[in-house]
């Protein structure tokens, strides 16, 4: 699991009392499972974005011949 902060990219430190991950910067606070749907989320939004990009290439190269 990457171990930078979602909101400002800070280092997470892992508090075993509260059993939350939290933030040098900022001070956020995340549990393990809300640390997982935001890092999926976002594997899945940068996944379709490369697909948006690579259609865009293809499109443009089309477009030339």
């Amino acid at each position: 699991m990457p171990k930078y902060c979602p909101e400002c990219g800070g280092v997470l430190k892992f508090d075993r009392v509260n059993r939350m991950f939290i933030c040098a910067s900022c001070g956020a606070m995340f549990s393990r499972e809300e640390l997982d749907e935001i890092y999926e989320e976002r594997r899945y939004r940068d996944e379709e974005e490369d697909e948006r990009e690579a259609y865009l290439k293809w499109w443009l190269s089309k477009e030339k011949e």
